[in-house]
C-alpha cells in the first residue's frame, strides 16, 4: 500500500471533484451535452472520457471552455457574465454547463468516497490538518451537501480564486492558498488530485507528496509524467503512518 507518512507531511490537501465527492461524472456529463449542442454541424461529439480527461477536468468552467475548444481548433468571443447561457462565447457555453451542473446537484444531492471518508477520520485522528480545494465556485456547497465540511480545517474555492485573483491550475495558486491557510510550507503538506492540472500544480508548487487518483485506470503513466509521486485507483490503496492518535472529530 502507498503511505503518507505523517513524519514527514503535517497536512493534506484534497481536491473535491473525483476525489473527495463523487461529482466529476456530474460535470462530465454536463460539459457533454452543451457541447454537443454547440459542435453539432461543426466537429465531433464531444468524448467524455478522453476530452474530459484532457482538456476539462481540474481547470475552471472559463479554462475548460477555452482548452477544449482550442483542441478542436474553434475560437468564440469572450462574451461576458451576463451572457445568456448558451450564447456561442466562452461565458454562454460557460454558463449554460454550470445551470446544469446546479440543477443536477439540486436534484440528485451529493455522494462522497466512502474510502475518502475513511481516510480524512484517519488523517485527522492522527492530528492531520486537511483542505479540500476546487476550481469550482459550488465548492462548499458540494463539500455541504455531502456532509464533509467538518473534515476539513481550510476551503478554497473558484470564489476565494476569483476575489483573489488566482489562475486556475496546473498553477499551483490554489494548493499555495490552501497550505498558507494551514500555516504549513508546501514540502510539509500532501496533494491529492484526480485531474492532471492539479497533478502538475501540486508538482509545481513544491509539495512535498503528490498522489495521483486514477479512478478510470487510463491515467496513471500520464499522472507520473505530470508529476505525481504515486498513483492509486482509490483512497482505499493509502495508509496513515506516524503521528500519535488524537481525539479529534
Amino acid at each position: 500500500m502507498t503511505v503518507i507518512d505523517l513524519g514527514a507531511v503535517r497536512a493534506v490537501v484534497l481536491d473535491t471533484d473525483g476525489v473527495v465527492t463523487d461529482t466529476a461524472r456530474v460535470h462530465a456529463a454536463a460539459w457533454k451535452h452543451v457541447f454537443d449542442g454547440f459542435l453539432r454541424g461543426r466537429s465531433a461529439p464531444f468524448d467524455v472520457r478522453a476530452d474530459y480527461l484532457r482538456h476539462v477536468d481540474g481547470r475552471s468552467r472559463l479554462d475548460g471552455v477555452r482548452t477544449f475548444l482550442a483542441a478542436r481548433g474553434i475560437s468564440l468571443p469572450e462574451g461576458c457574465p451576463d451572457d445568456e447561457p448558451g450564447a456561442p462565447t466562452v461565458y454562454g457555453l460557460g454558463l449554460a454547463k454550470d445551470a446544469l451542473f446546479v440543477e443536477q446537484i439540486r436534484r440528485h444531492g451529493v455522494a462522497a468516497f466512502p474510502s475518502t471518508v475513511a481516510l480524512l477520520h484517519e488523517l485527522r485522528r492522527r492530528g492531520c490538518r486537511t483542505a479540500v480545494v476546487s476550481a469550482s465556485r459550488h465548492c462548499r456547497a458540494v463539500v455541504a451537501s455531502a456532509g464533509l465540511l467538518h473534515l476539513f480545517d481550510v476551503l478554497v474555492g473558484g470564489d476565494d480564486a476569483a476575489r483573489l485573483g488566482l489562475p486556475g491550475k496546473p498553477d499551483p495558486a490554489l494548493f499555495l492558498e490552501a497550505a498558507r491557510r494551514l500555516g504549513l510550507p508546501p514540502e510539509e503538506t500532501a496533494v491529492v488530485e484526480d485531474a492532471l492540472p492539479g497533478v502538475a500544480a501540486g508538482r509545481r508548487g513544491g509539495f512535498g507528496l503528490v498522489v495521483g487518483v486514477d479512478r478510470s485506470g487510463t491515467q496513471a503513466a500520464r499522472m507520473l509524467d505530470a508529476g505525481a509521486d504515486v498513483v492509486v485507483t482509490d483512497l482505499a490503496e493509502l495508509s496513515v503512518t506516524g503521528r500519535v492518535p488524537v481525539s479529534r472529530p
